[in-house]
Formats: C-alpha cells, structure tokens, sequence
C-alpha cells in the first residue's frame, strides 16, 4: 500500500464549493433521486423522506447528518496480514481492471475465459505494488454465468494473499461471496471487526439506484463490508455536458447512496465514488483520458475531503484498441491527477483497454510501470546535510564525472527507480537484440511472470470449506 504524502492538488475555491452544495442540495430535495427496491422506500419513508412512487425528496440536511456517521478512514484484511489496506487518509490503494468481457493477448482480441482471470489473479499477485487484484478482472464467459462468481471469489482467495472485492451482480451473489470471506477469514464477527471486502455499487445515472445494486449494497452494509457509491456518469449522455453541473449531479446521487448506507447500520464503512468522464460528441462514444475527466477527477477528491469521506477515482482508462502511445497517454492523463488529487481507492489501476471492455495482458504490464513510476515521483524528497553530497564533490572537484565517486559507488544499486519494462540501449544494441518496442518486451515479461508464479500458502483445511461451499451452491445455482 503506497501513502502519498504529497500535497494534494486542489482547484475548487471556496465559493465553488458552495455552488456546488447549493447545487447536489435542489437535486436531492427538488427533483429527488429514484430508488428501485421497496425496503429503499420504506427505510427512507420511515427517515422522514417525502417518497412518491420510487421517486424520493430529501431534506438535504438529514443527508449531511446521515454522512457524518461514515468513518473517514478503515481498513480492509487481506489474507496474509502483510498485505492488508487501510483506505482513507494519505493511503492509496491500487487494484487491476474491472468487468471487461474480452481480453487481448498480442494481436488476439477474444472473449475472456477463466483461466484469463486466473492469469491476472497470478499477474497481480506478481506485483508488490499492485494490493488486489480487484474483482471481476475479466468476465470468465466459459463458465455458467450464474455461479461464476463463486470460481472468481475462489481464484481470487487461493491464487493471491491479498484482499478482493464482493460480487453484485444480485444479492445472492453478495451473500455467497460474504460466506467465503467468512471461511476464509474465521467467520462472520471477524470480518465485521475489520472488513475483508469492498464492493462497487454503481448509480444508473442519471438519479437513479436500480434494485441489484441496492439489494446487493443492503448484503455488504450488513455485513460492515464497505461499498464503493459510485455515479457513473459520461457527460453528454448520463449528465450535462458542463462539469460543475456533472459535479453536482455525481455528490447529490453518490450522497444519497451513502445516506441510504447509513440508514441501514449507522458506522458502515463506505466510499464515495466517482466515474466521471465524457462522451465524443461527433461519434456518441465514451472517451477516457480526457482533460474533462481529470479536472473532474481533482475536483472529486476536494469534494470527498469536504464532506470527510475516502473517495475513489481514476485509473488508467483510456479509449485504444490496443496498448499504443494512445493507451499510454490517455492512461497517464488519468493516472497523474489520480495521485495529486491523492484518490484513496483507485480500480482499473492495470489492464484497463478500449474503454473497459478489454482486459490487456501487455497493458497491465505498461501500467504497473506507470504506477510504479508514479510511486516514486509522489514520494516526497528528504532533504538533510547527507543528501547534499558535499564529500562527493571535494572527492571529484572541478570538470570531473561522479560515476566512480565513493559516494555514487555506495548508491548506485538503488538510487534511481529502476523500470523493468522501459529500454534506453544505444539504438545498435536495440537493433541487435531484435528491435522489440514496449509492447513486445510487456508481452514477454507477463508470459515470464506467468511462468515463474508461485502460488501463496494457504490452509487447506480454508480450501476445502471453500470447495465444499462452492459445490453446495453450484448444485442449487446451476441446476
């Protein structure tokens, strides 16, 4: 888990915070947010809130109170300890792509399969910097699409030690993959004391929170495993086209998510999400790694800091079809003001292609290159009388070079940050070891990694509760 302990980037002024709370504020209590599953109904009903059909006003106020019953920070368990999160805070938390229905692997775009997931379950097991790897990965569209989630829950506890995210595709789902965190973790108090899950819970936007997605955040919040309230808004098409007007739109829905949160267990962790960006208003087209989405990513985080809530965004979106210098732009205009805006709980981190239906093996790799990068730009310098070097220039004095100096001979292992995928040879090197641009030398680091995985202990007797699980439910999910 990275801290970021640099300032943080901060645009809005004072009196743009104010017109945007005066703006989520006429949202929620003059045009309302609708609510797609009756126990919303009744509980906000029972609130004091004015409910006609599924559509329901708010008092704003009793939102900002509700709100304020969010912790600021927790933590999430991880299997081995070592790889525990905490969210909130100067901590950012980093996990692969989630949901797309295709991988590429080379030149080949295809439908992923589950031993794809398992592919980046190992990957993102591979990689100390990367803390998850994050929930459905790609979609394993080999297996019965109604226990799959049970196979990827499994992939994700067995092939890495670190924590991953809930399933809600229905709240069947939700409480299947709370019983095997509970297997895996030793049982339900366990993971209610210290969560072991975070689930995204996406808005239908514009103003709406559809039933599945309620009905599985009811499970989560139950359970004290946090959820992730997340608008999902591409301007142009789910909001305005302006963003202040995006803005107001995304507090008023994810605020009143997280109302709803905290009406249900008052304390629940939660985190208030944001996936904002554009559409190509020539083609309809979603666009990602726009400079709208990062001036609204920054101005996400100045929003989460002001109602004193952890906040996802970013990632390394992009729009290309393959992981080119587009991917790689477009990544990197996301992924810079994902770190100064410092977003506490950052998905899509690694793999992320074609607007997110695509899970790449070579863009995973450029992207932890990217966040690895990016690590140690964000890592504030210490700057003492030893950093100064004095010694090293009495040693080489005028018109010399440092590369033999004792002071560059003692921290030449480690001085620079060292990229695994980037090359710099001479252009005739280059050429004589075969010419390989970045995406041929990403494509033989994934294949190596694949090759040397070596998978984390874990008690057998937790895998075989697991499996027993799994062939329960299976018999009753699949028949």
């Amino acid at each position: 888990m990275f801290r970021n302990r640099m300032p943080r980037y901060e645009i809005l002024s004072a009196d743009a915070l104010a017109t945007l709370d005066r703006g989520w504020k006429r949202i929620v209590s003059e045009i309302g947010i609708e609510f797609l599953s009756p126990w919303a109904l009744d509980l906000l009903r029972e609130a004091g809130q004015e409910v006609e059909g599924d559509n329901v006003k708010f008092d704003p106020e009793w939102i900002l109170a509700q709100v304020a019953k969010a912790p600021r920070e927790f933590d999430l368990r991880a299997r081995n300890p070592k790889n525990s999160v905490h969210i909130g805070g100067d901590a950012m938390v980093f996990g692969g792509v989630y949901g797309p229905p295709f991988v590429r692997a080379g030149d080949i775009r295809r439908d992923a399969t589950y031993e794809d997931f398992k592919n980046f379950c190992k990957l993102a097991q591979s990689f100390d910097s990367l803390d998850t790897v994050g929930g459905v990965v790609c979609e394993p569209n080999d297996l019965s699409l109604d226990s799959r989630h049970l196979d990827m829950a499994y992939a994700a506890a067995t092939l890495t030690d670190k924590f991953f995210m809930g399933n809600v595709v229905t709240a069947e789902n939700a409480r299947d993959v709370i019983r095997m965190a509970e297997i895996i973790h030793g049982g339900r108090s366990v993971i209610e004391e210290v969560p072991a899950l975070i689930s995204l819970i996406n808005c239908n936007s514009p103003l709406r929170w559809d039933d599945r997605m309620l009905d599985s955040m009811r499970e989560y919040v139950l359970a004290a495993q946090p959820v992730v309230l997340t608008p999902f808004l591409l301007m142009g098409a789910m909001s305005p086209v302006t963003i202040p007007a995006s803005l107001a739109q995304q507090m008023a829905e994810a605020l009143s998510g997280i109302a709803l949160a905290q009406t249900i267990r008052p304390g629940a962790p939660v985190v208030f999400g944001s996936f904002l960006s554009n559409i190509d208003m020539q083609s309809g087209s979603p666009q990602f790694g726009t400079p709208e989405s990062a001036i609204g990513l920054l101005c996400t985080g100045q929003i989460a800091r002001h109602f004193n809530l952890p906040f996802r965004a970013g990632g390394g979106l992009n729009s290309a079809q393959i992981p080119d210098a587009q991917a790689a732009y477009q990544t990197m205009m996301t992924m810079l003001p994902t770190f100064l805006a410092g977003t506490n709980w950052v998905m899509h981190t690694a793999g992320w292609l074609e607007g997110g239906l695509v899970a790449s093996y070579e863009k995973f790799i450029i992207d932890i290159e990217i966040l690895q990068n990016l690590m140690v730009e964000f890592t504030p310098l210490e700057i003492t009388d030893e950093s100064m070097a004095f010694d090293a220039h009495l040693e080489v004095g005028h018109g010399g070079h440092f590369l033999g100096a004792a002071h560059t001979m003692d921290r030449f292992r480690d001085c620079f940050y060292r990229p695994f995928l980037s090359n710099s040879d001479n252009h005739e090197r280059w050429t004589r070891l075969g010419s390989r641009d970045a995406v041929a030398r990403a494509g033989e680091i994934y294949q190596k990694r694949l090759s040397e995985y070596v998978q984390p202990d874990i008690d057998p007797s937790i895998v075989a509760e697991l499996e027993d699980f799994m062939s329960m439910r299976k018999s009753v999910l699949d028949r």
